[in-house]
């Protein structure tokens, strides 16, 4: 009986920490695709105090991305944020409806033709999508 209760404890241990190190790898290449295509305007830790704003470049102050779930009633918006950066739902600031800036991007870079590469391009969007949730204040 011992032995089964252990090796139960011991299973469950090896599946939390297989599951926050594969968390923790999802946040850190989300992290690194917001470093590369939006800090400039978001600046590093997203909270919109960007070089681009600092020298007034931009049209509109960009967003403090930290507070999206405070703005949300305390949920994160997560498919609307999907769809903001995947260039479904229009944002003034990233261009007109016919350039949806990041979406349209992620998929040239991985064009290689068929489900692959469009896979590829939700898996970069949605990691993204994680960093920012992670990112959030309480």
């Amino acid at each position: 009986m011992t032995t089964k209760i252990i090796g139960v404890l011991l299973a469950v241990t090896l599946w939390t920490t297989s599951s926050f190190a594969q968390e923790a790898e999802v946040v850190a290449s989300g992290k690194y695709e917001f470093r590369q295509y939006c800090a400039l305007c978001h600046g590093l830790n997203g909270k919109g105090d960007s070089v681009m704003r600092n020298l007034n470049l931009l049209a509109e102050n960009p967003p403090d991305l930290t507070q999206l779930s405070k703005q949300h009633g305390g949920k994160f918006p997560f498919w609307q944020v999907y769809r903001i950066v995947d260039g479904r739902e229009p944002v003034k600031s990233h261009g007109t409806p016919n350039m949806p800036i990041w979406g349209d991007l992620f998929a040239m870079q991985g064009e290689d033709g068929g489900l692959d590469s469009e896979t590829k391009t939700r898996g970069r969007i949605l990691n993204l999508v994680y960093y920012l949730q992670s990112l959030q204040e309480k």
